[in-house]
Parts: structure tokens; sequence; C-alpha cells
């Protein structure tokens, strides 16, 4: 039985040298060159497009439509109305202040508002 065995052995062994030694058939054939993929800029988010402002050119929670605050990234129309109803507010952090919007959105929009006084 062990000379069975030891003969299994040695024949899986011959193979197995066998196959390791066998080139791959695809190794005969020099690799293809990879080409670099051509820079691609990635088109900004629709809330990205939406909230970018011209320096400068901030918007006036106190005076500004509907739909002017609804063009704020994460502000649409339900948020805009909120806005527009507890007006007047003495800062812009009124808006958190007073509840009208998470303070995760403010963050996202108080570089881009303003709150005038009369």
């Amino acid at each position: 039985m062990q000379r069975i065995f030891a003969a299994l052995i040695a024949a899986i062994a011959s193979i197995g040298i066998a196959f390791a030694q066998a080139p791959a058939k695809d190794a005969m054939k020099p690799a293809p060159a990879m080409k670099a993929a051509p820079a691609m800029k990635a088109a900004p988010a629709k809330d990205a497009m939406k909230s970018e402002a011209k320096k400068g050119d901030l918007m006036d929670i106190n005076s500004a439509s509907g739909k002017e605050l609804a063009t704020l990234t994460g502000i649409g129309d339900v948020r805009a109305k909120a806005i527009v109803k507890h007006r007047p507010y003495n800062g812009k952090d009124d808006l958190v202040a007073k509840k009208v919007i998470p303070q995760k959105v403010y963050d996202g929009i108080k570089d881009q508002i303003i709150a005038k006084q009369k």
C-alpha cells in the first residue's frame, strides 16, 4: 500500500512539475501596452451647481423670493417657504436658531447667504 501511495505522489508531483515548466499560451505574447485614460473632469453634482455663487454675491434671506432661496444647496420649495414664513432674521444663523433648517444644511449655505437689516 505504501508503494502505491508513493507512486501516486510521485506521479502527481511529476505532473505538477510539468505544468510549472510549461509556458502558458499567452505568456509567449507580449503584453499590450496600457494607455493612460484621458483625464476627465467630473460633472459637478446638481446641488453643487445650484450653490455656486459669484464672489460677493450673497443672497439676502430677508428679501429673496422663495424661488431664489430654492436654488441654494439643500433648500427646496418646502424649506424656501419656511424661510420666507419665519422672517425677519436678525442674522443668518437665525435659520438654525428658529429651527427653520438643520445645522447640516446651514453649514452648506452659510457662505452664500446674508441677513440684511432694514
